[in-house]
């Protein structure tokens, strides 16, 4: 007679089939929203080779501007440097009788740098001499040319008969028995700059304070600022 045997409550035999809830679950490898799920970004070879190339041209790129700033800025005109070498005075006197005059008679030498690579031609060379911001008389000297990156040095002689001095004449008197008189020198070249085809319009400009005793025809001293 056979024998049939019970199980515990709440466990099953393996021999029965599983209900029809387990059998509508699917196996844990088929789960269609797993827990742990990431996507793969598939890129094409066409694209990645051009990021490659892409990366590659990043340094070429960068040093070719590089050198054209650098060029730029070397090439690019700059104004003449210009100072007063040398300044001999030959004759100045102040007249207070019947009218207060300054008569001055000198010899400059004006110094011309170009800091360019190209050939400065200058048309002239001005040299206004002043006193108290009034200008008492103008010198001018011929063109000429400066080399690139080189230094040219101009001639000019200064000659002013009998300048009346109206507005400052007071103070001209107390300067003169002082025995120091200011007077202002201003310098200024004007040319161009032949860049390739371009002709390129420069001017540079220094202006110059001058302490002169009349008495012995001497330099006290000599303040110069460059604008």
């Amino acid at each position: 007679m056979a024998k049939t045997s019970q199980h515990p409550a709440g466990e099953r035999n393996p021999l029965l089939p599983s209900s029809a809830a387990d059998s509508a679950s699917p196996p844990p490898y088929l789960d269609p929203h797993p827990a742990d799920s990431y996507a793969v970004l598939l890129v094409p070879v066409r694209f990645r080779r051009r990021l490659r190339r892409g990366g590659r041209c990043v340094g070429p790129c960068l040093a070719a501007l590089f050198l054209l700033a650098l060029a730029g800025f070397l090439l690019w005109p700059a104004d003449p440097d210009v100072s007063l070498a040398r300044l001999r005075l030959a004759h100045v006197s102040v007249a207070a009788r019947p009218a207060v005059a300054v008569t001055i008679s000198a010899a400059l030498k004006v110094r011309v740098r170009n800091p360019d690579f190209f050939t400065l031609d200058y048309s002239r060379l001005d040299v206004d001499i002043g006193y108290r911001g009034a200008r008492l008389g103008r010198v001018t000297s011929g063109g000429g040319r400066v080399r690139a990156r080189a230094v040219s040095y101009v001639d000019a002689d200064l000659q002013l008969d009998g300048i009346r001095v109206v507005k400052d004449a007071i103070y001209l008197l107390e300067d003169l028995a002082r025995g120091s008189v200011p007077f202002d020198a201003v310098v200024e070249v004007a040319g161009h700059l032949h860049l390739f085809l371009l002709s390129v319009p420069v001017k540079g400009r220094i202006s110059c304070v001058v302490h002169v005793n009349p008495h012995n025809q001497t330099i006290v001293h000599q303040d110069c600022y460059p604008e």
